[in-house]
């Protein structure tokens, strides 16, 4: 596993949240969070009490710079705590040995599985912190959706481009 590979990634991916993706909201429902590429792209192999570390800093650095007050962190805790569960129930064991988790290392299908679970379990704890009212659950289910077929698509064709 390369370190350095990991963190270049997570800042070009963080930078182009905050510069880039933060900017863009359609009609005020449409908010993709990138970011959480990097989190789900992390190796498999990790003790899973690195990748909450990895899912808490990652959070924290999200609501330092959104001024969010810790939605970011405990939604990206909650996907990493579920993550090795996620994964020992979609990728099998020869799958396992690579060691990463991409198109090419699980196919199509797992990839898929896998990062519309997360995606939809960081959007909806995301938005329902954030509105913090049974009242306004249409909208916030009208922004997960959105908001995450957006963050999906973005993380698939990064999947495929890497692949190519």
């Amino acid at each position: 596993m390369d370190w350095t590979k990991q963190i270049g990634r997570y800042v070009v991916v963080m930078l182009l949240q905050v510069l880039l993706f933060d900017q863009l909201q359609l009609l005020g429902i449409c908010h993709p969070y990138i970011y959480i590429l990097c989190l789900l792209m992390m190796p498999i192999t990790l003790p899973h009490s690195v990748d909450m570390i990895i899912g808490a800093v990652a959070g924290l650095i999200m609501d330092i710079f959104c001024n969010s007050l810790g939605i970011h962190m405990a939604s990206c805790i909650l996907i990493m705590f579920i993550r090795p569960y996620l994964i020992g129930s979609i990728v099998n064991d020869k799958d396992r040995l690579n060691e990463q988790i991409s198109l090419h290392a699980i196919g199509l299908e797992a990839l898929l599985k896998y990062v519309i679970i997360l995606v939809l379990l960081h959007h909806l704890t995301l938005f329902s912190l954030a509105a913090w009212s049974w009242h306004h659950i249409g909208f916030v289910l009208l922004e997960t959706i959105v908001s995450s077929a957006i963050t999906i698509a973005v993380i698939i064709g990064y999947n495929i481009l890497r692949y190519k």
